[in-house]
């Protein structure tokens, strides 16, 4: 990038994913290369388990496609998964620590800095209705 252009503070990539277990590697690679082009290696690991939760719970819980969303906003990250369920997230309050299952949500509650989710009734969303579920993450001042 020549000297006197900088780098947009704002910035946004979509990508869609079939319903498909090996989708969930291949949202943790393509994460990792839009975060380090971007500089923002510092959220990395973070980012990684966030995005796997949500990912992996579209893919394991729905029947249809899903669609990871990137958005950054100066120092801000904002991981958001749209799939094709309506239906509200149920975060378990009960599961065991050393379970396999059923922390996803729980461990996007403790490990973003907010997340939410918003029920999607039409085509002008990320992909249709369904719901997307988001978590932010912010990094230290540049």
């Amino acid at each position: 990038m020549p000297e006197s252009e900088e780098a947009p503070t704002t910035w946004e990539y979509i990508l869609y994913i079939p319903n498909d277990p090996r989708a969930v590697r291949i949202c943790r690679q393509t994460l990792r290369a839009v975060l380090a082009g971007h500089g923002f290696p510092q959220l990395t690991e973070a980012a990684e388990l966030l995005a796997t939760e949500l990912v992996t719970n579209a893919v394991r819980h729905t029947k249809g496609p899903a669609a990871m969303k990137l958005r950054a906003e100066h120092r801000a990250l904002r991981i958001g998964v749209w799939d094709n369920d309506p239906a509200p997230p149920r975060p378990s309050r009960s599961t065991p620590w050393d379970a396999e299952t059923g922390r996803g949500l729980a461990l996007v509650r403790d490990c973003s800095e907010r997340w939410g989710w918003v029920q999607q009734r039409d085509h002008r969303n990320i992909v249709g209705a369904g719901k997307y579920i988001w978590c932010d993450l912010t990094g230290p001042a540049a």
